[in-house]
């Protein structure tokens, strides 16, 4: 009796120990519930936000010729084909190009796959379009390029894709390879683990014997150690994940949560995001083979990465293609045709983290300003930019060939050069290109972080003051003599000329043409520091500028990204865009969530606008800039500034056409000197960074309270073509004098006195009036002249 009350209690105590583990088994199976659920319900990854560069826009007579749009196409991936049956390729004809696109979602408009036929003219424009699918707005656009992506802080990016867009040979290979019992079990293979454990037991190779859900499980929660416990921890969370939902949305996960890559700190997540890098394609263009190279990365993407280990990824590649001969999805004729072709990746990743790091860091922190970092990193925003990746492309080949050519002249000097080029369309501030080193970025952006004295760049400014005043224009002489300024609580300061010359008494065009220093300090001075200060603030310097009389000189601090600021102003005709690289952000459901539309300011009076753009084009015809002639065409009339700091530290160019407005400049970050003036220096990289855009001709339309005159040179008198001394210059009507040199004289009309208005048949002497001549002798013959009934009466070509 005794001993069945003691087995009673014994099967009592293993019954409650059994329920306390059922119990607790719940109780656990509810946590892990909680945390399946959770992921699954919710926002399953941080989607890191994508930045893309412009559209392309096609249209009848747009400026892209048919170079720049197969160039576009090639950045895009596009392949060329005889025929252009799927999207993604294009067939060149000659003067027809035929291209089927690939179409995108803007957001606020969505452009449909479609067929272009683009015909062109003998000089390779676009003269007439045809498409399967018509625009209401008559533009076509391209997708736009994938510049880079800005990505959360676990360092994983990929591109979402939907189950029903996948193609079927890639879900066929997976299947087949992975888990062909996949749409028939329960989230486990018992016969699969069964035969893993027993390898492994038994010391056999290493089996995982996983379905497809206890990988994404793994992936999603656990870590790869190998342990038991997590082992059962992926059984019974893949389970409860066939529990709470479909195969398709597990098989959907999947597809976008398998790491096949590694690029960099980045991984390569995903097979939408695995095209691209490994082939340079959207996953719905590749052939089978590719899709079949693709699903055997799964087993070890180091292992059979194409690149190191090309015969293993062949080999590899070729397993998944037998598995799918196999389980019926090939015939052997196919089997044997995709196992003949190559593997056909890119001869280096299709993607980089950042594909532009100087034109993204300007982004980046454009984005900052108006952003959460968070909202960056996980919500799947889309970025739309100003870039123009084929103008971008050949600039950086440009700048590295040129600033390469520069350091072969002088290995010794010019080992560290250094150098940074931005580019933007002047009439709306979008900067197109960016380009901040001659090497990899490093975090150091010399476009918006290199903060160099900037010489006679700023020697406009003092001009436009000069003009502003009305006492001066270009003919105007001006003294290029020495000088010693002493400002209160400061050092005497004697500048020199760049040479160490003095040029005595010049027309006021060709102290700037030639930049020459003692001319300039002369009319800042004269204007006062605070004026001088007050327009560059005027102009967009953000920087704190110093009062110091040197400043006159470019003593000043400044960045390339802020000269582009202040040379806006003068290739715009007097209106200042805020210069920006973001056109709009779009949030993962496609809603706009912010359009940068135009912004302008009225900076300078348009008539004192024109005549200073007038004495920038003097510095390109016939000053410091003329070389960028040598390869440029004169038709341009073009319009900058060369700039040389101490030593020759610095060399700087600044300067534009009628589109494009480019800042170079060239140094050591250690601050040594380069012994590059901004003329022997920046102007060759200018001009061979202009020399790969569509310029047009800088012809800023003429202001009515403009007009050309002859003026002389030693007087400031009107003069005529054919007087000695005499310069055709814009003036403001406001400012014309009203007298004449002698030699000028018979060209003009000379006002009538009030006696010869009573008496039509005799003309008597006409009034004479004092009027102030700049540095005249006052004994000068030319000093009182009549006045001129019309001041634009003369106007001699």
């Amino acid at each position: 009796m005794q001993k069945q009350r003691g087995i009673g209690l014994i099967a009592f105590s293993i019954l409650i120990l059994i329920l306390i583990a059922f119990i607790g088994l719940g109780i656990y199976l509810v946590k892990l519930d909680n945390i399946v659920r959770k992921k699954f319900d919710g926002q399953r990854w941080d989607i890191p936000a994508k930045v893309y560069a412009r559209p392309l826009e096609l249209y009848a007579q747009s400026d892209s010729n048919k170079t720049d749009i197969i160039a576009e196409l090639r950045l895009l991936g596009y392949q060329s084909a005889n025929s252009y049956n799927k999207s993604g390729t294009f067939e060149d004809k000659g003067q027809q190009l035929f291209i089927h696109t690939r179409g995108f979602d803007f957001g606020d408009s969505t452009e449909p796959e479609r067929v272009i036929e683009l015909n062109f003219s003998a000089n390779q424009q676009i003269n007439n379009i045809r498409t399967t699918q018509p625009s209401t707005t008559g533009v076509l656009r391209l997708e736009p390029l994938l510049i880079g992506g800005i990505y959360p802080q676990h360092n994983e990016d990929r591109v979402l894709i939907k189950l029903q867009n996948v193609p079927q040979p890639l879900l066929d290979a997976l299947i087949a390879t992975e888990d062909r019992d996949f749409y028939q079990h329960y989230g486990i293979s018992l016969r699969g683990t069964a035969r893993a454990i027993l390898s492994n037991i038994t010391g056999g190779k290493r089996q995982g014997g996983s379905t497809l859900t206890q990988q994404l499980v793994k992936n999603f929660f656990l870590t790869p150690e190998r342990t038991y416990k997590r082992k059962a921890n992926e059984a019974l969370m893949a389970i409860l994940v066939e529990l709470h939902y479909s195969k398709n949305e597990i098989l959907e996960s999947y597809l976008n949560e398998v790491n096949l890559g590694q690029n960099g700190n980045y991984s390569v997540n995903g097979y939408g995001l695995a095209a691209q890098f490994y082939f340079g394609q959207p996953l719905r263009e590749l052939n089978t083979s590719q899709l079949a190279f693709l699903v055997g990365l799964v087993n070890g993407p180091s292992y059979y990465n194409p690149w190191k280990n090309p015969d293993r990824a062949i080999q590899r590649r070729n397993v998944v293609l037998h598995n799918m001969l196999e389980t019926g999805k090939l015939s052997q004729e196919e089997y044997q045709r995709e196992k003949a072709r190559p593997l056909g990746v890119m001869n280096k990743p299709g993607l980089t983290a950042v594909r532009f790091p100087d034109f993204m860091d300007l982004v980046r922190r454009q984005l900052k300003q108006e952003y959460q970092e968070s909202d960056l990193e996980n919500q799947g925003l889309r970025i739309f930019t100003t870039l123009d990746p084929v103008a971008q492309t050949r600039i950086q080949n440009s700048f590295n060939s040129t600033v390469n050519q520069l350091i072969k002249r002088n290995p010794r000097t010019l080992e560290n050069l250094q150098g940074a080029v931005i580019v933007s369309h002047p009439e709306n501030g979008e900067i197109i290109a960016a380009l901040g080193s001659t090497g990899n970025f490093t975090g150091f952006n010399r476009v918006i972080d290199a903060k160099r004295q900037v010489g006679s760049l700023l020697k406009p400014v003092v001009y436009m003051q000069a003009l502003q005043s009305g006492r001066y224009n270009w003919a105007s002489p001006i003294q290029d003599s020495a000088i010693t300024i002493t400002a209160p609580g400061q050092k005497a300061w004697t500048p020199k000329n760049y040479s160490g010359n003095e040029h005595g008494i010049i027309p006021m065009q060709t102290a700037l043409a030639n930049s020459f220093n003692l001319a300039t300090v002369r009319l800042g001075w004269e204007a006062g520091m605070p004026t001088f200060i007050n327009n560059l603030k005027r102009l967009g310097v953000p920087e704190q500028i110093p009062d110091y009389p040197s400043a006159l000189l470019g003593a000043v601090n400044l960045a390339p990204i802020d000269i582009l600021r202040v040379y806006q102003n003068f290739a715009t005709g007097g209106f200042n865009y805020p210069v920006r690289t973001i056109r709009s952000v779009v949030d993962a459901n496609g809603h706009l969530l912010q359009r940068y539309s135009l912004q302008v300011q009225n900076t300078i009076d348009p008539s004192t606008a024109y005549l200073v753009n007038y004495g920038l084009q003097q510095v390109m015809s016939a000053g410091t800039g003329r070389a960028a002639y040598s390869g440029l065409p004169r038709n341009l009339n073009l319009a900058g500034k060369s700039g040389t700091t101490n030593d020759a530290r610095d060399s700087w160019f600044a300067g534009y056409s009628g589109n494009y407005l480019a800042v170079v400049w060239l140094g050591e970050d250690n601050n040594k000197p380069i012994g590059l003036t901004g003329s022997t220096g920046a102007l060759p990289v200018w001009t061979n960074v202009m020399k790969q855009l569509k310029n047009t001709p800088n012809d800023m339309p003429i202001p009515d309270t403009v007009q050309w005159q002859w003026i002389d040179s030693a007087s400031g008198l009107l003069s005529a073509t054919n007087c000695s001394g005499a310069l055709y210059i814009p003036l403001s009507i406001n400012n014309i004098p009203r007298q004449a040199t002698a030699c000028a004289l018979p060209y003009y009309q000379v006002e009538p006195s009030s006696a010869d208005v009573s008496n039509d048949s005799e003309q008597s002497t006409p009034d004479t009036i004092e009027h102030w001549i700049r540095d005249s002798d006052s004994n000068s013959s030319q000093a009182n002249q009549p006045d001129i009934i019309s001041q634009g009466g003369y106007n001699a070509q």
